[in-house]
């Protein structure tokens, strides 16, 4: 398998080819789905995070949130905005700027029978309470043979954002899915968003939920079904949001806006690409991946994090040690970001993430283009 992380085509050949999906004022790397909220209720991905947070606030008394600037302020990002005036101090707690402390604090709680919501304002941060989440948090109901769960969601924005250099830039999804005992999200759009935050909330188990801070102003389309109040999206259940026939793309977070980009401008050459949004890292949905790749023949992997022991990595193993291996006609090639810690200059920023670009010219390298 191959990791590519440059392109030879032009980002002015690019846009050029593109330029027509522009909706909104957005550019096209918000994903094709920014089109259908022009005809429906538009909710952003904040807002969708927002209602779940309250409609589980309102319909569990033990849910309550706690973090940096969650209350008074409505959150770095808004996210929590309304909830501190609805609620009051003992539901949306301020914490002083120690991870490790109160993510310990929520921890403690779980085990006490409430249900917390820890923020991380980013999960950089949660590097200081990293022995909480995974040492108290991840294997307390294993070591107590089942008789202690641990109901907590530890959330936050995850991945590279924009400016903001190496020690805000990382994504955490093969850190902690990497880990027994966690189960780790990975929402990409509203519906994401809102349907697996309360899944999350609702589980019995520590859930990472690891959001996308450029993601968080984006409007997505939804449904009056996925604004009922009972609506959950499963955790551990892909989502195919584009069929296709002659190769699968395989994503999370915001890299799936790129893949239903890069599909529309191969879908003019002819080539019909089949995009599957992960939702979850861990547990993985291996049988939607393998279903697909069993029948297009053809597989990349797209991500934001570091190539070695990535996400797309454990997919590629995955495949090749199950049935899928099989009916794959070429090499899978994963897309990642490059191997180094984020730079600062925009410039660099740009080439050390996955465009849609990238993907473009690797499916074109996987289908002998």
């Amino acid at each position: 398998m191959v990791v590519l992380e440059v392109s030879p085509i032009s980002t002015e050949e690019l846009w050029s080819s593109v330029s027509d999906h522009w909706v909104l004022g957005h550019p096209p790397d918000q994903g094709l789905s920014l089109l259908s909220a022009q005809f429906g209720r538009a909710v952003n991905v904040r807002d969708a995070l927002n209602q779940a947070m309250d409609e589980e606030l309102e319909r569990d008394e033990r849910v309550f949130l706690l973090g940096e600037e969650v209350a008074q302020y409505d959150g770095a990002y808004k996210v929590s905005r309304g909830l501190w005036k609805k609620y009051g101090d003992k539901r949306i707690i301020d914490t002083p700027i120690t991870e490790m402390g109160f993510a310990g604090i929520a921890v403690g709680a779980a085990f006490a029978g409430l249900r917390p919501i820890c923020e991380f304002m980013t999960w950089n941060f949660s590097m200081q309470a990293i022995d909480q989440v995974i040492n108290s948090a991840a294997k307390t109901y294993y070591m107590s043979a089942g008789a202690q769960p641990v109901p907590i969601v530890f959330r936050g924005p995850n991945g590279s954002s924009a400016g903001v250099a190496a020690q805000h830039s990382q994504c955490f999804a093969a850190w902690y899915g990497h880990c027994p005992g966690l189960k780790v999200v990975s929402p990409w759009n509203s519906e994401d968003a809102r349907g697996l935050l309360k899944a999350a909330i609702r589980d019995d188990n520590p859930v990472v939920f690891l959001e996308n801070e450029l993601m968080y102003g984006v409007p997505f389309d939804l449904s009056e079904d996925v604004l009922q109040k009972d609506f959950v999206v499963p955790i551990g259940k892909a989502k195919v949001e584009r069929r296709g026939t002659h190769i699968t793309l395989v994503s999370h977070s915001r890299c799936v806006g790129f893949c239903l980009d890069a599909a529309s401008v191969l879908a003019k050459e002819g080539v019909e690409c089949e995009v599957v949004n992960l939702r979850t890292i861990r547990p993985l949905d291996v049988d939607t991946i393998e279903a697909s790749v069993m029948k297009t023949g053809h597989l990349v992997t797209v991500e934001g994090g570091w190539p070695q022991y990535g996400v797309g990595a454990e997919i590629c193993a995955r495949v090749m040690e199950g049935p899928a291996f099989n009916y794959l006609d070429a090499p899978a090639v994963r897309v990642t970001g490059v191997d180094i810690p984020m730079p600062y200059a925009k410039i660099l920023e740009d080439h050390s993430v996955p465009q849609i670009k990238d993907i473009i010219f690797s499916v074109k390298k996987v289908l002998n283009m």
